[in-house]
């Protein structure tokens, strides 16, 4: 993915304890930052990832994560994946390969996402384990977590 994209890691994480885990995960360097609890933003008792702090066209961004509620400033940006508890069966974020790869083409991170969202699930590239529980119930569970500003920004299902 390092080919395809600027790829951060971004945790809520303290660094002490990521990074060492970081450095194990990410052997050949595709990493080009990392961004630890220090960089989130404490919201109603939630560490969240505002995307904004990159600097990055958010047109352009996407976070791949496993809560909801630390992606709650920028949920239009989520690829939402399951939690990992060592299933070392688990291939996940290996099945999303496709889905990235494809995204890499676009022009707008916005628009590949909310067609996805509105596809049923066997139409589309994600794993069926990613949307099986209805992407529509996803935003809207999303709507009730999230400050007022953003709801005047993103689309109601």
């Amino acid at each position: 993915m390092g080919q395809l994209f600027e790829c951060v890691l971004f945790t809520a994480s303290l660094a002490k304890y990521a990074d060492p885990v970081a450095d194990l995960l990410d052997r050949w360097g595709v990493f080009r930052a990392r961004l630890f609890r220090e960089s989130c933003v404490f919201h109603r008792g939630n560490y969240v990832k505002d995307l904004s702090r990159l600097g990055r066209e958010l047109s352009k961004v996407i976070i791949v994560d496993n809560s909801p509620a630390s992606y709650i400033f920028h949920p239009e940006n989520a690829v939402p994946v399951q939690s990992w508890f060592d299933d070392m069966t688990d291939t996940e974020l290996l099945d999303l390969i496709p889905f990235f790869e494809g995204l890499s083409q676009e022009d707008d991170v916005y628009s590949m996402l909310h067609r996805l969202c509105m596809k049923p699930a066997a139409n589309h590239v994600l794993p069926t384990a990613l949307w099986s529980a209805d992407c529509r119930a996803f935003r809207r569970e999303l709507h009730s977590l999230t400050p007022a500003p953003w709801v005047s920004r993103c689309p109601s299902f």
